[in-house]
């Protein structure tokens, strides 16, 4: 009887089944070698969570359909906080500032293709998306936004990364997640792909402690609780209304240090969430954030334009204005914002040079819009964000009508409009 020896590839197969635990990324892979040691790996008994993430993280689309036909379903952690959660209840918002979205959807799909997606073309943009298939995707272009809010409101509020607000607008889902087109997945400090998605939710499922600062980090999360001293009639802490993530490789620093320091990156994955406790403001950056749209949507809004604002992260200051326009109305409602994880990966976009100028204006406006609304006080009447965001306008106009060309002055007209324009398209903010 003749016995047929095993090929090499067999042992290559059978060697890394065995030391599958060990490893990191799949991705390299090529698909037939990957679906085999999937199909070893269930004979062997040896799929748990970890292994079936590692495998669904490679991004590889037959495998992935491979795992769908076998009604496997993946289990995504963190999970207990989040297990009322469903995907229905979750809107992706991406604003799209280029035209091929191939490469970004490609290195999200294994997270995204759970989800419905909101992709928000910026009105200046003339060419066309490329968006590969396998995605549950509503485009929304120039024309949709002309249709909803007139011409004029489009290039006020929606151009260039300012798109994205026309996603938060007319997202019909209590959690919104926005991610921006030069990010990409990062990697935690084990090697393992970072699901930002699950992690925005962890964030914003379970509550927050603005009024007392835990210095354990997130008493919620797995290895933390309340410290010594911490009152205990304040352990139950209040509903999160936002989650604030971070990146890796390039830093969100404003063009001057970058300038001064081009080669300078972010490289420190720190494996911690925090609440920013009441009273406390911060430069909130748009690329990274989930929120509950049902407590705080109005309150992110597209308001604070530059005189020669551009297509660049360091020629905007919007999400900073709207960040502590936010801060406020949480702080009012007793709602929490929470910072740290998820961390994506951002990729390089544009000369910190070259804006420069244009950056500078931004800086100078933040030292007198920084004391404005630390002065701020709503009145008790204003029990909703849309009520809030019209009294922050009316204080913004009061503050400074000194200056009739103020960018102010500009940014409270935007949010009343905004309002109005909210209360048309969500009936239920009245």
């Amino acid at each position: 009887m003749t016995i047929t020896p095993p090929s090499l590839l067999s042992l290559t197969i059978d060697s890394a089944l065995l030391h599958l635990s060990s490893f990191s990324d799949l991705s390299h892979i090529p698909d037939h070698i990957l679906i085999d040691l999937f199909r070893r790996t269930l004979k062997a008994g040896k799929l748990n969570e970890r292994i079936l993430n590692l495998f669904i993280a490679s991004g590889d689309d037959k495998l992935l359909s491979f795992i769908k036909e076998l009604n496997i379903r993946p289990v995504y952690t963190p999970v207990l906080p989040t297990r009322n959660i469903k995907d229905d209840d979750v809107d992706i918002v991406i604003g799209a500032l280029q035209s091929d979205l191939t490469s970004f959807m490609n290195a999200w799909k294994p997270i995204f293709s759970r989800f419905h997606l909101i992709i928000v073309k910026d009105p200046e943009l003339k060419e066309d998306l490329k968006i590969p298939d396998g995605f549950d995707v509503k485009i929304y272009t120039k024309a949709d936004m002309d249709k909803t809010a007139g011409a004029s409101l489009t290039s006020q509020l929606f151009s260039g990364y300012s798109c994205r607000y026309f996603g938060y607008l007319v997202s019909n889902k209590k959690y919104v997640i926005s991610i921006d087109d030069d990010c990409i997945p990062a990697k935690d400090d084990k090697g393992f792909q970072v699901d930002a998605v699950a992690q925005h939710l962890f964030n914003l499922a379970v509550p927050a402690t603005p009024l007392f600062f835990n210095t354990l980090y997130d008493p919620f999360c797995k290895g933390a609780d309340f410290v010594r001293g911490y009152p205990f009639s304040m352990r139950e802490g209040v509903p999160c209304a936002l989650s604030c993530g971070l990146w890796l490789n390039l830093a969100d620093l404003d063009a001057p240090t970058q300038a001064l320091k081009p080669e300078q990156r972010n490289t420190r994955y720190v494996d911690a969430v925090l609440t920013v406790p009441a009273k406390a403001l911060m430069p909130l950056s748009g690329i990274n954030i989930g929120f509950n749209r049902e407590l705080l949507g109005p309150a992110l809004f597209p308001g604070l334009k530059l005189t020669k604002e551009g297509k660049l992260r360091w020629e905007t200051m919007e999400d900073v204005f709207s960040g502590m326009c936010v801060k406020v109305v949480c702080d009012h409602l007793k709602f929490g914002v929470k910072t740290g994880l998820p961390y994506v990966w951002r990729e390089e976009r544009g000369d910190a040079v070259q804006s420069l100028k244009k950056d500078w204006e931004g800086m100078k406006l933040m030292e007198d819009a920084v004391p404005f609304f630390e002065s701020i006080k709503l009145p008790a009447e204003a029990v909703k964000a849309v009520d809030c965001l019209l009294e922050v306008a009316k204080l913004v106009k009061e503050r400074f009508a000194a200056e009739k060309n103020s960018v102010f002055i500009q940014a409270a007209d935007a949010m009343t409009e905004w309002v109005k324009l909210w209360k048309k398209v969500v009936p239920a903010s009245n």
